[in-house]
């Protein structure tokens, strides 16, 4: 699973995989630091005849310098979040066994848990708190510093730790839970700090994270740069650094370091089978840590540009049904009523292939991007539509807070219309446009595409359907036009979404 280092609710789900390591005592990052003339089969005498110099120059040179110039910009995290009052329900904590006479009598009397108000009972009734702690550091010398949102959301307070032992109450000037991030102000000044790189590392690249595992204090671990641009199902920002180093729960919000001792990223996830390091860690670029500090420095929260459509990738089966060359861009399931993509003409069906010139490799880095801009900024979106490229000029509208698309209406009884090949049952509409699914064949083509009891097909090969013979009938004249894929424009309670039908399965 992925899952944040101090918070088992941010924990997401994924394949265990048993990886099988051999541990080899004496490897270091140091091992590729060797002397001149070095012969690996040489006696060992010839390690004691080297002179001092070719010594010194054998000697793995470390990160030491980097951590004594980084490591007091480090700080500990501690939270308390406040719970509310709380009455004991825990049957454990009753000295009756549950359903006994007893019990039934001090319910009776008014005590929901059979719980009598006995001395040192751990009734509560007062108000209870929690606490956690992540890691952050200080990026100015007057007192702001950075933390992950998981570390300090709903806080009620919040204090930090300097490694010399020193201790200071913050207070948070704003989160932003679409990245994970947040920025905290520590009164003072003339703080140590460190500075949020100007470039991207590249994948091998060295790197150290500083922070606070397990709440044990300064801690650093070296590993390198082994992938970027990663998804991790976290949201729709995803653009993580992978990092191959040990992090663990309460390394959130720390720093990641170059050799050059800039911030790289900003740690928030692990991959984690056991809910231990593995050595697979994700940050947050710097990047996007400027960007979201900021905002949030200068007005507490973030907005973020928006064009109003559900978008979701160009597979290889949507591209050959298209005509596209490339399954690339962003393919556009349907924009929302009102929204900037809707006035500016944005239909079902539009391939976004480009944002202001610039190529879009798929749905994700259209939504970062977009993301990224301020509202009321005027976009230029190259469009493929019905095999034609045109552009498309677009004001970004402000993200709404919430938003959400589902399908609505119970899900009528099956009909005797089913398409048979698909493993489909379907019904009209009735009053609202497109085909009911009614049942859905688990062993049919159909399920294995996704498609459920109560989803709605909207469109079949471009063309809006209303009965279940519209859906047979599109599907008898593709396969008579010898195509490969067709695309059904589908409405769930996940949203509306692009199906492509491989017609050689049905």
């Amino acid at each position: 699973m992925i899952a944040n280092h101090n918070s088992p609710s941010r924990r997401l789900s994924g394949r265990r995989i048993a990886l099988l390591a051999t541990t080899i005592a004496g490897l270091t990052a140091g091992a590729l630091f060797v002397a001149p003339g070095f012969v690996p089969n040489a006696p060992i005498a010839f390690a004691q005849n080297l002179s001092q110099e070719a010594k010194s120059v054998a000697r793995p040179t470390g990160f030491a310098d980097i951590v004594d110039t980084v490591k007091p910009a480090v700080i500990s995290v501690r939270v308390k979040v406040a719970s509310g009052p709380q009455l004991s329900s825990n049957n454990e904590a009753s000295p009756f066994p549950k359903g006994s006479p007893m019990e039934q009598f001090f319910k009776r009397f008014g005590m929901p848990d059979g719980m009598p108000n006995m001395p040192n009972s751990p009734r509560g009734g007062g108000r209870q708190f929690s606490s956690g702690q992540g890691s952050g550091f200080l990026i100015s010398a007057d007192g702001y510093a950075v933390t992950n949102n998981h570390v300090v959301e709903k806080a009620s307070t919040v204090e930090v730790a300097f490694d010399d032992g020193k201790t200071h109450t913050a207070k948070v000037i704003g989160t932003d839970p679409r990245t994970d991030l947040a920025l905290i102000k520590i009164e003072g000044d003339n703080f140590p700090f460190v500075k949020l790189a100007d470039k991207a590392p590249r994948v091998g690249d060295w790197v150290l994270a500083v922070g606070n595992p397990f709440g044990l204090g300064g801690t650093v671990t070296a590993g390198i740069v082994s992938a970027r641009g990663r998804d991790i199902g976290a949201g729709p920002y995803d653009d993580f650094i992978q990092i191959d180093a040990p992090v663990n729960k309460g390394n959130s919000g720390g720093p990641t370091f170059d050799v050059d001792g800039s911030v790289i990223g900003v740690n928030t996830a692990i991959y984690s089978p056991s809910g231990g390091s593995v050595g697979i860690a994700f940050a947050i670029p710097a990047e996007t840590v400027k960007t979201v500090v900021a905002q949030l420095k200068d007005k507490g929260t973030v907005t973020r540009g928006w064009i109003g459509v559900q978008i979701q990738p160009v597979t290889k089966d949507i591209a050959d049904s298209l005509g596209l060359k490339k399954a690339e861009g962003a393919l556009v399931a349907e924009p929302q009523k009102n929204s900037p993509a809707s006035k500016a003409g944005i239909e079902a069906g539009d391939v976004i292939v480009s944002l202001d010139g610039q190529p879009l490799k798929d749905a994700r880095e259209l939504s970062r991007r977009i993301g990224g801009m301020v509202p009321g900024a005027t976009v230029k979106l190259g469009v493929i539509r019905s095999g034609a490229e045109k552009t498309v000029n677009l004001t970004l509208g402000e993200l709404p807070k919430e938003r959400e698309a589902r399908a609505e209406g119970a899900v009528p009884q099956p009909q005797n219309d089913r398409e048979q090949r698909l493993g489909l049952s379907l019904a009209p509409g009735g009053s609202e446009p497109g085909v009911v699914v009614a049942e859905v064949d688990s062993n049919g083509p159909a399920a294995d595409l996704g498609l459920r009891a109560g989803d709605v097909i909207l469109e079949v090969g471009g063309k809006a359907v209303s009965k279940p013979a519209d859906v047979s009938k599109a599907l008898g004249d593709a396969r008579t036009e010898g195509k490969r894929s067709i695309l059904m424009r589908v409405k769930s309670e996940r949203g509306t979404r692009f199906v492509a039908v491989p017609l050689a399965r049905v």
